[in-house]
Parts: C-alpha cells; sequence; structure tokens
C-alpha cells in the first residue's frame, strides 16, 4: 500500500531545513520526499502542519510488570501514539524490577505483542532498586536493555556506583541517572521554598538534586562512561552540566515539558495532582532550563510519563505518590512555551524530540530520508485546544495540566508505515 503525507512542511531538524512538500510511504518505508503526485492508495493533507521524523521519548514508566491498574504497554504505547510519540524508554521501577535478563524479554515480548510504537527499556543499576548489590549488567545488556537507572531513586554507595560507571563504560552504554540525595529528602512533597512554607510542608531542596549532578559528573568524567542525566530542574544543575560540558565530560541532560513550563505555584490550586519528583521549582529555575535548552546544555525533552490510579492522587500531598502523565500533552506544552514563543525554534524543539534522544540511547534514528523506515509525526502547530482528560489513552485519566489552553498538536502518527493515529479518528486499530 502506498500513503502519501501531501504539502506538508517537512522538517529535518539535523539539516535545519523545512520544505513544503509530499512524503510518500511504500509499506514500512520512506520511498519519496517530493512532489509525487497522485500515486498513493491513501493521501493525508498535511498542509500548515509540520512533518517529522517520529518523536522519541526515552523516559516513560509503562508500569508493566506490576501495576497494570496503572498503566499496561498497551494503554501507554497508545497514549504515545496519541502525542505523536512513536519510540519509548521503559523505566525499571516495575514488579518485579527490571534487574535480570527474562523481565527484560519479558517487556521486550509484550511490547512486541501489545504495543503499537516502538518500546525499549532500561534495566536497574542495583537489584531490587534497593541500592545494595550491583545487578548483572553484561546480561542486561545482552538481552536488550538500552540504559542502566536506578530511576526514582539515586544509588548513595559510592562504591556500587563507580562499579556500575566502569562496566557501563565497557558496555557502551550510558548511565541514566536520577539526581536526588536520599540523605537530605527524607520527608517533604514539593519544592522547599516559599510554598512550601504556606503549606506546612518540610521541602525538598534544590541542594538535594545538584549533589548528584556533580557527584555523578564526577564518576562520567573519571571513568569516560557517557552520563545523561534526567529531568534536571534546578538552576544549579544546569550550570553543573554546562561546565561539565565545557570540559568535555560525556554527559547530557533532559528536561520535561512541565518543568520548563510551570512552577510550585500550580501546587496551591492542582495539590497533589501536580506532586512530582523531582518537584516543580521557581520561575528561576524554569528560565535556567529554558536557557539550558537554548544553549545546548540540555540536549533532550522528555516527558516522565509517570501514571497513578485517581485514589492513589487523591490521597493528600503528603501521602499521594510523586509524579503525573505527559506523553498527550507534550506537544503542545513544547509549542505553546517554546517554539511559539520564540524560546526555541522549530528545528531546535524537534531535534531535542528525535534525533538527539534516539543517539543517545543508541537507537535507530528517526530521519525523513527515502529508504529510511516511515516513523513520522505530524504536528498542527497552530491547533489550539483544550487538555480534556477523559480523552486520554493513558489509564490515568488525570492531570494537573487538565482544562489547560495549548496551541500546537500532533495529529497523525505513523511507526513503520503504518497509520496508528489520527486527530480526527483516534487510534487507529
Amino acid at each position: 500500500m502506498k500513503t502519501v503525507i501531501a504539502n506538508g512542511w517537512v522538517v529535518e531538524p539535523e539539516a535545519q531545513s523545512v520544505v513544503q512538500t509530499d512524503v510518500l510511504i511504500e509499506d514500512d518505508r520512506i520511498v519519496a520526499v517530493g512532489d509525487v503526485g497522485a500515486v498513493a492508495d491513501c493521501r493525508i493533507d498535511a498542509t500548515g502542519c509540520y512533518v517529522t521524523p517520529g518523536l522519541v521519548d526515552i523516559h516513560v514508566h509503562f508500569r508493566d510488570p506490576g501495576f497494570p491498574e496503572k498503566e499496561t504497554i498497551a494503554s501507554g504505547a497508545r497514549a504515545a501514539a496519541a502525542g505523536g510519540i512513536t519510540s519509548v524508554v521503559c523505566m525499571p521501577n516495575t514488579y518485579p524490577t527490571v534487574d535480570e535478563p527474562g523481565v527484560v524479554e519479558y517487556v521486550l515480548r509484550t511490547a512486541a505483542e501489545q504495543g503499537i510504537v516502538r518500546v525499549h527499556t532500561t534495566a536497574s543499576i542495583t537489584k531490587g532498586l534497593k541500592g545494595k548489590e550491583i545487578t548483572e549488567m553484561p546480561a542486561l545488556a545482552k538481552a536488550g536493555a538500552v540504559t542502566f537507572t536506578d530511576d526514582g531513586k539515586s544509588v548513595m554507595d559510592p562504591v556500587i556506583l563507580l562499579e556500575a560507571f566502569k562496566w557501563a563504560a565497557r558496555l557502551g552504554l550510558p548511565i541514566t541517572s536520577h539526581c536526588e540525595d536520599h540523605n537530605l529528602v527524607r520527608a517533604g512533597a514539593i519544592n522547599r521554598g516559599e510554598v512550601s512554607k504556606a503549606l506546612g510542608d518540610v521541602g525538598i531542596p534544590s541542594l538535594a538534586e545538584e549533589l548528584v549532578v556533580a557527584r555523578d559528573i564526577l564518576f562520567a568524567e573519571h571513568t569516560g562512561a557517557r552520563l545523561h542525566l534526567q529531568h534536571v530542574t534546578t538552576a544549579g544543575g544546569v550550570q553543573l552540566i554546562r561546565e561539565a560540558k565545557a570540559r568535555g565530560v560525556r554527559v547530557t541532560g533532559e528536561a520535561t515539558p512541565h518543568h520548563f513550563s510551570v512552577t510550585d505555584q500550580l501546587v496551591l490550586t492542582q495539590g497533589a495532582l501536580a506532586k512530582v519528583n523531582p518537584p516543580l521549582r521557581t520561575q528561576a529555575d524554569v528560565d535556567a532550563v529554558v536557557a539550558g535548552l537554548q544553549d545546548g546544555t540540555l540536549d533532550v525533552i522528555a516527558t516522565d510519563h509517570a501514571p497513578h490510579t485517581w485514589d492513589e492522587k487523591q490521597r493528600g500531598l503528603q501521602q499521594a505518590p510523586f509524579g503525573f502523565v505527559g506523553l498527550e500533552t507534550s506537544v503542545g506544552m513544547t509549542f505553546t512555551h517554546l517554539v511559539h514563543t520564540g524560546k526555541l525554534s522549530v528545528f531546535d524543539a524537534i531535534k531535542k524530540m528525535t534525533v538527539v534522544p534516539a543517539q543517545i540511547m543508541g537507537l535507530p534514528l528517526p530521519r525523513l530520508h527515502p529508504g529510511a523506515v516511515a516513523d513520522i509525526t505530524v504536528i498542527n502547530p497552530n491547533l489550539e485546544w483544550e487538555v480534556d482528560t477523559a480523552r486520554f489513552y493513558t489509564r490515568a485519566k488525570h492531570s494537573p495540566l487538565a482544562g489547560t489552553r495549548l496551541r500546537g498538536k500532533a495529529v497523525q502518527t505513523f511507526v513503520g508505515g503504518r497509520w496508528i493515529y489520527s486527530h480526527e479518528r483516534g487510534i487507529l486499530e
């Protein structure tokens, strides 16, 4: 079958080129980029839209195995497709933890059977995420893990962590780090500052993140391993990464849409729905994260999609779990807060959501060239829409962004040439 995406603005983020033309797909491949005429069985009009390489999100929680009430690989993949995301990397904090080859194989097998996007997985650095005993990293890499992380926790034992960095260097895979010094964070639900004082919460200090950012940069510098720092939120953390890059350390960093767009003030109106780890910070921190994205200190935009049940998030600020969903709002938040404000060019925004995250995790690079696999996202940059959580495909149909007006949305998604999502029709089974 031949499908043409017609009249769209075809974006090549690496070349920083955008041309209004057609993309012709046959089976699972792009066969032509240019004026293809009326040769296709299916024609999709993309007038006024950007046609981009398929979006890549290297930080998601699909909760499988162990927590199907929160999310499954099938439901998470559908949410990704609805957000224009064609490839994801899942975190290991499941039950059981992704700490043995058999669990890696389970995730990849289930994804192949149930997922409509490309699902990759991390493996944990320590067994059971307990920080006490290192996993069999070579076996996990052989099974298909693309990186190692104890996401949700930091490995606090420097002896174990140094060994992990050395193994990562030998294996050629990155260490992916959630930065939080647990000795400084034994309580607290939100950022330590004026909002936490007003709500009577002890707060989570910026220093707890920055200490581990600094430490892990030193481990990467010492071992030569690659380090990817997740969800960077503080001005101090951004500066530490900037300085490390200037020294030649092999470090990359990511920002989430919520950390580059909203502050801890959101907790005052949304309560535990806005509880996330690391927490929403101050406007000064948001500005620093945006500056990091602008100057290349932060390389990636990733969601940290973290679904929980409604009942869990209704337990109050102290008892509710950290995290909220982000796959279906990522494009809207990025265009609304970065592209339409002139803070990032379309090229830079798309590059940070496609080619760069794929490079960091060693995934196939999504490209719009003849012969390339047809993983494609079509984005209407001017579509104005309201976040309606009842329409989400994730199982966690709630968000602190509910009711927010956004401008920009993924309107078509293709994976391997298969048309899997349409804004008008929803998920295409």
